[in-house]
């Protein structure tokens, strides 16, 4: 196992819930839906060309998924960074908790930036096809830019915009997911509902992005 690809998981990881939920935890109020969507957006940006060429910044184990079933890695290697990505993700999360409980800092989201359904937006049904689908799209946007025929220099930026879209569609409604690490480690730190519900925001992104991977060699180009 490259412990350099750990450790780049591990920190984009971290740095997408520290910068991008904690965009949400201490900004969606006052900056809105938009602002918080660009955020994450741009945090990807930030990972996909500071840790891509290190580890591929999955960043989101729906993602590394979508990579075991379509081939492009082994599952002993994602297995290590399903561990590094959670781990990171918590960690974030963690300091995000100290930040609101120690330091003065108000949450906005009342709830650490975690999802949630049967919230007066969407039911439990209606959440896990919404996660489905959003994680389908992002997912499957992350496959075919990252292919051969793709232009590696623009890749970074279609997948944070790709991530920008999903956000601005999801966050009124469950508050985004489509990342099962984003969503366990705000819920963790939490605790109460959020806790009782990840488990929807775990499992759907999971199914999304292997349905994206089944879908990938449909749509793939034909020199990839």
């Amino acid at each position: 196992m490259n412990s350099r690809k750990l450790v780049a998981e591990f920190l984009g990881t971290f740095f997408l819930v520290l910068l991008a939920v904690g965009s949400a935890v201490v900004g969606l109020k006052t900056s809105g839906v938009l602002a918080v969507a660009i955020g994450f957006g741009f945090v990807l940006i930030l990972a996909a060309y500071a840790f891509g060429p290190v580890s591929g910044a999955h960043v989101n184990p729906a993602v590394t998924l979508a990579m075991v079933i379509s081939r492009k890695m082994p599952v002993a290697e994602a297995a290590g960074y399903w561990v590094v990505q959670f781990a990171g993700a918590i960690a974030a999360a963690a300091v995000l908790k100290i930040f609101t409980t120690s330091f003065g800092v108000t949450d906005e989201t009342g709830a650490l930036g975690s999802n949630a359904y049967d919230n007066g937006h969407i039911n439990m049904a209606g959440a896990f096809v919404l996660e489905v689908l959003l994680t389908f799209a992002f997912v499957l946007v992350i496959l075919l830019v990252t292919d051969r025929a793709a232009n590696a220099t623009t890749a970074g930026l279609a997948i944070g915009a790709a991530l920008t879209a999903v956000h601005l569609v999801g966050i009124p409604l469950d508050g985004t997911s489509v990342n099962p690490a984003r969503s366990f480690g705000p819920a963790l730190m939490a605790g109460g509902t959020a806790l009782s519900q990840v488990w929807l925001f775990i499992l759907a992104p999971l199914v999304g992005g292997a349905v994206a991977a089944f879908v990938y060699p449909l749509t793939r180009a034909a020199d990839a």
